[in-house]
């Protein structure tokens, strides 16, 4: 079956892309219903005989609506896959990440033992878009498979992102470091929270838990390091296990001082990845999980793409591009050079090798 590919095409006007992008999805939305007008077709045929208890045609919808056949299912899932592995080869010269999210989501195999680990980077482009970078078979979640991964985004021609966010327990981070080292960290602290709340009994929880917002809410550097230690006095004596896992990866906690203040929303956290996802884990709890490994990574391929549609860029995205020029943000505000002209007043924001201009 005929497959239009845009990604030959990265990197032309604009306008050609989009209009070429939607040409495929139209292309893939004709397929589709194709299939299920074929499906609905014999189904009406082979039941044309059947009567109710009037006297009447049997209804297309209700309890009983066998539903669309596995031959149906199949031929899509086999369609999709192929489409599935065409993308995972795809050519990633031209894209520029400034954020990337990674993060490990198991699902259910109805056929295995093991439950499958899908593997899976977000980025944020210098527009402020996000993409589905990666979906990959990642077993456990071991620094092996991520290395694997990471290195085959490398070879694609994925230059090194700003900063990767992250869970702490991530084989992620060992092999970010090898294959990206100039990336900077942001640990996750919806994971953080719940994991030092692990430490303590659930009597202390409530209290822990707003202080522990109260950090990771800071309006700035120094006021999430008072934070820290007033958490510290007030649990270290009795729970150091609690302290110790808030601490231990605390400078990668707060690396997102270091951006601009509207990203930090964005930034604390893998909820790009875990929100769109909750949608896939959805539909195979309905299925009672994939059949297969490779089903469950194609399934998850489609419905992700799919939400993609519906993402919005990242608050104040402009600024994604003076993050990937090298602008610093200490406590989220861009360091600023005012440059005396007589013949114009303007702002240049200052970087180690550029200035970017912008208008007052």
């Amino acid at each position: 079956m005929f497959k239009l590919a845009t990604d030959d095409i990265e990197g032309k006007a604009p306008e050609i892309t989009d209009s070429l992008d939607e040409l495929a999805r139209q292309g893939a939305r004709r397929m589709i219903l194709a299939a299920l007008e074929l499906e609905v077709a014999q189904y009406v045929q082979e039941l044309r005989h059947l009567r109710d208890e009037l006297d009447h045609a049997k209804a297309l919808l209700g309890p009983e609506a066998a539903g669309f056949s596995a031959s149906t299912v199949t031929r899509l899932l086999h369609v999709w896959q192929d489409e599935y592995q065409v993308w995972r080869k795809r050519s990633l010269e031209g894209r520029d990440y400034v954020y990337i999210w990674a993060d490990g989501v198991y699902l259910n195999v109805r056929l295995e033992e093991d439950r499958l680990a899908c593997s899976v980077i977000i980025g944020v482009l210098p527009d402020g878009r996000k993409e589905v970078i990666a979906i990959e078979d990642g077993y456990r979640e071991s620094t092996e498979s991520w290395a694997s991964l990471l290195r085959d985004l490398k070879r694609c021609g994925m230059l090194a992102p700003v900063l990767a966010v992250g869970d702490g327990t991530l084989g992620f981070w060992a092999a970010l470091r090898d294959v990206y080292p100039e990336t900077r960290e942001q640990r996750c602290w919806k994971h953080k929270i719940a994991n030092v709340l692990d430490k303590l009994p659930k009597r202390l929880q409530p209290r822990a838990k707003a202080m522990l917002h109260e950090i990771m809410r800071a309006p700035d550097y120094e006021t999430a390091l008072e934070s820290i230690d007033r958490f510290s006095q007030a649990y270290g004596a009795r729970y150091p296990k609690a302290v110790e896992t808030l601490t231990k990866d605390q400078d990668q906690l707060l690396t997102c001082f270091d951006f601009p203040a509207e990203h930090w929303i964005h930034l604390r956290t893998t909820n790009p990845i875990e929100s769109p996802f909750a949608t896939v884990k959805a539909r195979t709890k309905k299925t009672q999980g994939a059949g297969s490994r490779n089903a469950g990574l194609t399934m998850a391929f489609k419905l992700l793409l799919s939400a993609k549609k519906r993402w919005r860029r990242v608050n104040a995205p402009h600024l994604a591009a003076l993050v990937r020029a090298g602008v610093e943000f200490p406590d989220g505000e861009a360091q600023m050079l005012r440059v005396d002209d007589p013949s114009e007043d303007r702002l240049f924001a200052q970087t180690p090798s550029v200035y970017a201009a912008t208008e007052v």
